[in-house]
């Protein structure tokens, strides 16, 4: 298939190591091809409009989600496994080269796959991500959600976000892992009750699959002292309320990675592209382009 065809507007599906891999093109401009997070989490909450007036947009459904494939093995969803699924799509696309945006845990992603694929990458894009995970990262995570109910005192439902959070840590099903994502989802913001008109209906279209949390990592996600090796133009951008991949593990990307752009989004959380999307698009647009 020649890179016109494959980069038209529309669903594609492509076979991987004989897996099932679907993603969505849209927008016109360079081609950037966007990893979302969970992982086990639908694509659909990061569809970024703003940004395909200025790139062409290739969202990937991750293996183990939505109508993209299933492995045998849910141990196997790793993070080398998602990073190879990502080539398969780069090395379709035809293209010399592609931008690559990888948000929270697809930024793990973007990160192992920049340290081994930099030349087939125009520029890194690195959306509310870490460096690291493990034990102080984690620590970290629920010591602020937490905290969250003394931000919202007035809100009912943010007393409740402490308990939502450990139920969607401890789901073991689809269905209960999915009502666990929405009923914390309001953590993921700075206020997400200031734009609740507009971010209902996401929440309620949520959906996620509990096998991708079952990967077996051979250690914890640390490509701290690897950071210096990224010689890719890249953009890290994070929400200055984010809970979980906060101001610390972005000045962690910042000040690891070689002439990297940090921007923080002052009243955004972990989904600064919902609640200050012109910002975030102007932001990531100017990247591009430069």
């Amino acid at each position: 298939m020649s890179a016109t065809a494959a980069l038209s507007p529309g669903t594609r599906e492509i076979s991987i190591d004989g897996v099932r891999q679907v993603f969505h093109v849209a927008g016109t401009g360079p081609v950037c091809v966007v990893h979302s997070g969970g992982p086990g989490i639908e694509w659909e909450y990061l569809r970024m409009p703003g940004l395909e007036q200025h790139l062409t947009m290739v969202y990937l459904e991750p293996v183990g989600t939505g109508a993209s494939g299933r492995l045998d093995d849910p141990r196997e969803y790793r993070l080398d496994t998602y990073a190879r699924f990502v080539h398969g799509v780069v090395e379709h696309l035809g293209v010399p080269k592609v931008f690559l945006l990888g948000h929270s845990h697809g930024g793990f992603v973007a990160q192992r796959y920049a340290l081994d694929h930099a030349d087939r990458l125009a520029g890194l894009i690195l959306f509310a991500t870490s460096p690291v995970t493990g034990p102080e990262f984690w620590a970290d995570a629920v010591a602020n959600v937490n905290r969250f109910p003394e931000r919202h005192p007035d809100r009912r439902e943010a007393a409740e976000i402490p308990q939502a959070f450990q139920d969607a840590v401890g789901a073991t099903d689809d269905k209960a892992f999915t009502d666990g994502l929405r009923r914390v989802l309001p953590a993921y913001f700075d206020d997400y009750w200031a734009h609740e008109q507009t971010l209902e209906p996401m929440r309620a279209a949520l959906r996620a699959w509990i096998d991708p949390q079952r990967g077996e990592e051979p250690a914890p996600f640390d490509v701290r002292d690897r950071l210096g090796s990224i010689e890719l133009p890249t953009l890290v951008v994070t929400g200055a309320h984010d809970f979980i991949c906060g101001t610390r593990w972005a000045s962690m990307l910042h000040e690891g990675i070689p002439g990297s752009r940090l921007t923080v989004l002052s009243e955004s959380g972990h989904m600064g592209h919902l609640e200050q999307p012109e910002t975030f698009n102007r932001v990531v647009a100017e990247f591009a382009r430069a």
